[in-house]
């Protein structure tokens, strides 16, 4: 499991890397796609909702270290989707394109949904509305990027997993 665990936080350290210091400088886009999102989901469909709840929470203490949101913001929602894409582990086929595509479209919309309520709590959360062009982008960027995030992550699926095949 400490193997299991490193390489998953190598993993979203890189796609948390790759998402605030090159993408999020790119200023012709309106909003920055959730790889971390998606990197988190992938390992929870992988391992289950318990490595699914600890990949989430690690991924939004990533996020929160690295971006200007409260601290335990990303950490609540992130934590709640991975934990919950953890249930589906074992009971769809997410190779090819269009389960990532449709897990990447229900992971932005829980998201948005999450963070709307989270907003109620934290008064300094701006929270953006699922009719703007942000959020269309994120949407559509993410559900794009989903497949290749979990081809990129199942390069890693042996090292990635606590159990082998046959345990399953």
């Amino acid at each position: 499991m400490v193997k299991s665990f490193g390489i998953s936080f190598l993993i979203l350290l890189t796609l948390a890397i790759v998402e605030t210091a090159i993408l999020s400088n790119i200023t012709i886009l309106p909003a920055v796609p959730d790889l971390v999102l998606l990197g988190s989901i992938y390992i929870s469909l992988v391992n289950g909702r318990g490595m699914g709840e600890l990949s989430g929470f690690s991924s939004g203490l990533i996020m929160d270290f690295l971006g200007g949101a409260p601290f335990g913001f990303n950490c609540i929602f992130r934590t709640i989707i991975a934990y919950i894409s953890g249930f589906f582990g074992g009971t769809i086929n997410y190779n090819g394109f269009l389960i990532p595509f449709v897990i990447g479209l229900i992971a932005t919309v829980s998201k948005a949904f999450l963070i709307w309520i989270i907003s109620l709590f934290y008064t300094s959360v701006l929270n953006y509305t699922i009719f703007s062009l942000p959020f269309l982008f994120e949407l559509l960027a993410n559900a794009f990027l989903a497949p290749v995030i979990f081809k990129l992550c199942g390069c890693f699926k042996r090292q990635l997993a606590l159990y082998g095949e046959d345990r399953r």
